[in-house]
């Protein structure tokens, strides 16, 4: 099926909702669309550690593009756009300064993507709304039943920041001692750097989780590293949470990032691994976070983390085709 609401103005002209696409409002509007895919903005900040002014990366990312709908992704040899149906949901109603009201805000919004069978793509935002969205996904598939591959610099696995148990330092922690995710599916990719500590690491391993450095990357070689992270995610759970840091990348080629580490994967990197990720498993969810337009130059950032988004699409329309054309 090849959709006919296409868009084919400028990048820079009309209301930037994430390539155009059309927007819905309200849960009725997906229950009548059924849409594949819907873009979620989480536009907040107030958990940051670090360097703030994540808050304003859903908007960059979705305006960071000199594409149009009609994009042809050269190696899949799709057009995400005439495949899927992709609505921009708008963003989550946060409010700043309010942490846990801003994480209900984030959980019933994603929730209601992922209850009517679309898979949530979210903006963030800092890493803490990875705790919402991914109850909220683990709320749809079941408890219990979602694995993560989590590419960062940072583990995100701290009991607290200065006692904060909510904070973008944490998130990933919260989802395990919750129950939404377990420990041993779990699974983290390009850590490096001077944190965590050792004890934060024995935890971890009490908790079953497991991890790939950019060291392992470097010794064992990225493609032999990513298969192993897909297998230790899914082993157990059929479904697959895929979040990004845009800290995980080099900050040569992402410098508007509240928590730069020198060090990093190079985008080409990234963006083959996570067409190779949303290939090879069942996405139930992707959030793309740490975008920080004050500290970015030229938008490379949020060009980088707009095509994070778009290797995603162009992997489920390739999946899609695939299934047109045995």
């Amino acid at each position: 099926m090849v959709f006919d609401r296409m868009d084919d103005r400028p990048a820079f002209v009309g209301v930037p909702t994430f390539l155009h696409t059309p927007q819905l409002h309200t849960p009725d509007d997906l229950q009548r669309e059924h849409p594949d895919v819907c873009i979620v903005g989480a536009p907040t900040d107030t958990a940051v550690t670090h360097r703030p002014g994540a808050r304003f990366g859903p908007r960059a990312i979705r305006a960071a593009s000199n594409l149009r709908r009609v994009a042809h992704h050269l190696d899949l040899r799709v057009q995400p756009f005439k495949l899927l149906k992709v609505f921009d949901y708008g963003d989550a109603d946060v409010v700043p300064g309010d942490i846990e009201r801003t994480n209900e805000a984030i959980r019933t919004k994603v929730g209601e993507v992922a209850r009517a069978g679309a898979l949530p793509i979210v903006l963030g935002g800092d890493h803490s709304i990875t705790y919402p969205s991914a109850t909220a996904v683990a709320g749809a598939v079941g408890r219990g039943k979602l694995g993560i591959v989590h590419f960062d610099a940072h583990a995100d696995t701290a009991p607290d920041a200065w006692g904060v148990p909510l904070s973008h330092g944490t998130p990933m922690r919260r989802l395990i001692e919750s129950g939404a995710v377990p420990g041993r599916n779990f699974v983290q990719v390009g850590l490096r750097g001077w944190w965590p500590p050792p004890d934060i690491f024995d935890w971890m391993r009490e908790q079953g989780m497991r991890w790939h450095t950019i060291y392992d990357i470097q010794r064992r070689g990225f493609e032999t590293v990513l298969a192993e992270a897909i297998e230790q995610a899914l082993d157990g759970p059929d479904r697959c949470y895929l979040s990004v840091d845009i800290d995980v990348l080099d900050p040569a080629f992402a410098p508007g990032t509240g928590t730069p580490e020198p060090g990093g994967l190079a985008s080409r990197e990234l963006l083959t691994a996570v067409r190779e990720v949303a290939l090879r498993t069942h996405l139930a969810a992707v959030d793309v976070v740490e975008v920080s337009p004050p500290y970015d130059s030229s938008d490379i950032t949020a060009e980088v983390a707009h095509r994070v988004v778009m290797e995603v699409l162009s992997s489920l329309a390739a999946k899609q085709s695939d299934k047109s054309h045995p």
